[in-house]
């Protein structure tokens, strides 16, 4: 075992690691990741565990023989474990023994068996299969009980995700959703690439989150390579992923409103998002907010103005009490799709979904890289609800004016170094970010000569697709994309 402040790492055996865990699980501990490294001759699986109560990070390594790849499955004890391990069977081949949902997660029925794409000696181009329809949904009978399938394919300019509802009436009793229809291998194109050169894939894992995911890539390699990152530019970091939070916030207010026909807000909030995006161009170039974060530092064209951010949010929160001010639209939202806390907790979600059933977690103050000033507070709604997760949105708007306030005056002018640092060495390391979605984890391995090894990316969609159709249960089918929009989960972060 290996001992730094806050960080260890423990060895574990296939006969003790499920001991391991739920000790730690019960001493206040989270999962962030599994993450499987095909090492030679044989395999290792991490598991790291974060606690938020003082930002310790504990890694188990379990060493898995290549003659006989098998780990017990642990999802018995954590439902997330166990996707992770279902995971790493689709990727790498390697059995979860008594695992108690065995069938794939990420490789559809057509992808053929016996092809890992994880391994180094997968082809690229394998020879699919014929049968593109082979997923068991369970099916729900009885009198008046029939199904609605939506999707892959969408009407709209939205990535491809199958939703299929089992109805009596309009309520639903069951909805089983089906993603990684477009899989990309993004950890793959990690390894073999200089850190400097992965960040422009980390800014495009999930288009809306660029700055999230690059800062979380970033600080993983910076803490493998032992790189100090200045003050000045973990301030610029920050009032990035602020202004990331800032226009997501807007466009998803609007988009709720816009689902219950109240287009009017929608077009005064997609107003709002287009002078944020031209803010976000002025200050790195990109209107998403690409080319601000580099290995080892940060650099902004201009600092925003928080003047200017901060009438932009009071228009937007202007909006947000128009839309609760009627009472068709409140009535929509109150009650809708209520994600309990009991179910919140046990399927472990993150961000604002967790945080609008009532669970105080936000890593900017649990895993924290620098300090937000006093006008930082994690907000908490109790009911679970759209209406709970529409005001979530709403007062973390004011909370991250404030914060953009405070990191633009500690600034006193400066934009940041642009500082970026050629890595050497090897090592490993953990990025954790609050992006605007909830907690972005990347754990990366560097070889001897500074290149990546090994990346595990988690977006927070990853966590919370899951808790989508429990909160749907005894929804009526109109309320679906009310209830999809107030979860505004990513599908290109959970289809890597």
């Amino acid at each position: 075992m290996t001992t730094t402040p806050g960080r260890r790492s423990i060895a574990v055996t296939f006969d003790d690691v499920g001991v391991v865990v739920e000790d730690h699980l019960a001493a206040g501990f989270r999962l962030a990741l599994v993450a499987c490294h095909e090492d030679q001759p044989d395999f290792r699986i991490i598991y790291v565990l974060l606690r938020a109560a003082d930002d310790s990070r504990v890694e188990l390594v379990l060493h898995v023989p290549r003659d006989q790849p098998q780990i017990p499955s642990l999802a018995r004890m954590d439902y997330s474990i166990g996707r992770f391990e279902r995971e790493i069977r689709d990727l790498y081949g390697i059995t979860p023994v008594g695992h108690p949902l065995p069938r794939r997660l990420v490789r559809h029925g057509h992808w053929p068996t016996g092809w890992y794409p994880m391994l180094r000696g997968a082809s690229a181009s394998p020879a699919f299969d014929d049968d593109i329809g082979s997923f068991p949904f369970l099916e729900v009978e009885g009198d008046g009980v029939y199904e609605i399938p939506v999707g892959p394919v969408h009407a709209g300019l939205i990535e491809p995700g199958h939703f299929r509802f089992s109805v009596v009436g309009e309520t639903i009793l069951r909805m089983k959703a089906r993603l990684w229809f477009v899989h990309r291998g993004v950890e793959r194109l990690f390894e073999g690439r200089r850190p400097e050169d992965g960040i422009a894939i980390a800014e495009r894992i999930s288009g809306d989150t660029a700055v999230g995911h690059s800062v979380a890539f970033a600080m993983a390699v910076e803490e493998a390579a032992g790189v100090e990152v200045s003050d000045e530019d973990r301030r610029v970091r920050a009032l990035l992923l602020e202004l990331e939070r800032i226009h997501n916030h807007v466009a998803d207010l609007g988009a709720l409103a816009n689902d219950v026909g109240y287009g009017l807000v929608q077009s005064h909030a997609l107003r709002l998002r287009e002078s944020l995006l031209r803010l976000n161009a002025a200050s790195t170039g990109h209107r998403l907010l690409r080319d601000g974060v580099t290995v080892g530092g940060a650099r902004l064209l201009s600092l925003p103005d928080p003047g200017t951010v901060g009438s932009l949010v009071a228009e937007a929160t202007d909006l947000a009490a128009l839309t609760l001010g009627n009472a068709t639209v409140r009535d929509r939202f109150t009650g809708t799709s209520v994600l309990s806390t009991a179910s919140a907790s046990r399927l472990g979600v993150l961000g604002y979904v967790a945080r609008a059933s009532g669970i105080d977690a936000d890593a900017r103050r649990d895993h924290p890289f620098v300090d937000l000033g006093p006008g930082f507070a994690v907000v908490v709604e109790q009911d679970g609800d759209v209406l709970s997760r529409f005001r979530v949105r709403v007062r973390e708007l004011e909370v991250s004016a404030a914060v953009v306030t405070s990191l633009v005056e500690g600034l006193a002018g400066s934009a940041g170094s642009g500082r970026r640092t050629q890595v050497e060495g090897r090592g490993a390391g953990l990025g954790l970010v609050e992006g605007w979605r909830g907690l972005i984890t990347h754990r990366i391995e560097l070889d001897g000569t500074g290149a990546v090894s090994r990346a595990k990316v988690v977006d927070p969609s990853f966590f919370n697709w899951p808790a989508l159709p429990v909160a749907l249960a005894d929804t009526i089918v109109p309320d679906f994309p009310l209830t999809n929009k107030s979860f505004n989960q990513s599908y290109a972060g959970n289809d890597l």
